[in-house]
């Protein structure tokens, strides 16, 4: 393993794969890349996020073979790691009862600007937990783990994704931090404006399988949210069954994806936004048919990007092979940095790493042979 000194603005990918994590680390033109790694050889590493309010701190949500689902820091740009002392865990029971046990932390989300030690987790099973220390111990946050309307819309462990449901997509409005956001697979999209004493489901609008009550929460199932940095009030939704724009201050979704190439279709897992222009977003569409394949479509891989909030939307395969590529890309493999242009990067299953200077222009394969792509993210670090 090797270590960096970060240039000024330069931007690092965080990758997180079924065989441990990496970072790669662009030149300011993000032509070239070196890389650190691997870390934690071996593990699985669900997501790698860098804490963006002091560019120097790493938590990697891990499912070890010895220490099972943890939570490991880093606070020198993974030169040096530690463990949580209380990672994201479920309250034991009293004997003789069974209770939920987390099978791995999902999910990362730091906190607001304005509260520098506060994170947030997601886990499968379903569960909310908040760190006030930085990632180094965890709690159960807002009492939905226990509620028992909660723990009806989360289904049963059977339920939900082929890998375990899971809950995601933890946003925090950047201009409160007492506004949140929750997504699970399944269980729907959820509320807080009370620093999360509360939720309240937004479903309104969103499709479910057919044969299904869409009335019913349990059946929603959004793969990844994604709120706007440059409005706030917009969000956009990847979900199994579409994609959707929501204007706050409303509560129904709109499906955009319906404005996709019937060929195509508007299933699949990542949802981008662009850092500056809450009209322009992008997805990875995934064959929806009724097998459910979840490869690109025909073989054919592409990026689609909308540039007028989903009215319509415009094919970006240029790099990318032309036949026989039957890419998955899971909804934490696809990112964008916030550069001009704009870079967008995503890694696959198949272990390939892709990235584009050019807002998806253009594509080039950033790295390939790593194990199953599982995150992606793009962050600046200081130097």
């Amino acid at each position: 393993m090797t270590t960096f000194k970060p240039a000024a603005g330069s931007v690092a990918l965080l990758i997180g794969t079924r065989k441990g994590a990496w970072l790669y680390r662009g030149d300011a033109a993000r032509r070239t890349w070196r890389v650190d790694g691997p870390h934690f050889l071996g593990h699985i590493v669900n997501h790698l996020v860098l804490d963006p309010r002091d560019r120097r701190t790493l938590l990697a949500a891990a499912k070890t073979g010895h220490l099972g689902p943890t939570v490991f820091r880093s606070t020198d740009l993974g030169r040096t790691w530690k463990e949580a002392k209380i990672p994201p865990a479920f309250p034991k029971v009293p004997e003789g009862q069974k209770g939920r046990v987390v099978d791995h932390t999902f999910w990362l989300t730091p906190g607001h600007a304005n509260e520098p030690n506060v994170w947030y987790a997601g886990t499968s099973p379903q569960g909310l937990f908040r760190s006030d220390d930085g990632g180094v111990t965890w709690a159960p946050f807002s009492g939905i783990n226990d509620d028992p309307q909660y723990r009806t819309w989360m289904g049963s462990v059977q339920d939900g994704t082929p890998d375990g449901p899971k809950l995601h997509s933890i946003i925090v409005d950047p201009r409160d931090p007492s506004h949140l956001y929750f997504a699970m697979s399944g269980g729907g999209v959820h509320e807080s404006v009370d620093g999360g004493r509360t939720f309240a489901p937004i479903v309104k609008g969103m499709d479910v399988v057919q044969g299904f009550d869409a009335a019913t929460v349990t059946f929603h199932d959004p793969h990844c949210v994604r709120l706007c940095p440059s409005n706030p009030d917009r969000l956009y939704q990847q979900n199994h069954c579409g994609i959707y724009r929501l204007d706050r201050p409303s509560k129904e979704w709109v499906r955009i994806g319906k404005n996709m190439p019937k060929r195509v279709g508007d299933i699949g897992f990542p949802m981008v936004a662009h850092p500056r222009d809450a009209k322009t977003a992008w997805v990875f569409p995934m064959d929806g048919g009724s097998v459910w394949p979840r490869v690109s479509p025909g073989g054919k891989p592409s990026v689609y990007v909308t540039r007028n909030a989903g009215q319509s939307w415009v094919r970006q395969d240029k790099g990318f092979p032309k036949a026989q590529a039957w890419w998955t890309v899971k909804r934490q493999a696809m990112t964008a940095d916030a550069h001009e242009p704009v870079g967008l990067y995503f890694g696959t299953t198949s272990g390939e790493l892709w990235g584009s200077r050019t807002g998806g222009a253009g594509w080039t394969c950033l790295a390939r042979n790593l194990p199953e792509i599982y995150s992606v993210e793009a962050a600046e670090l200081r130097p």
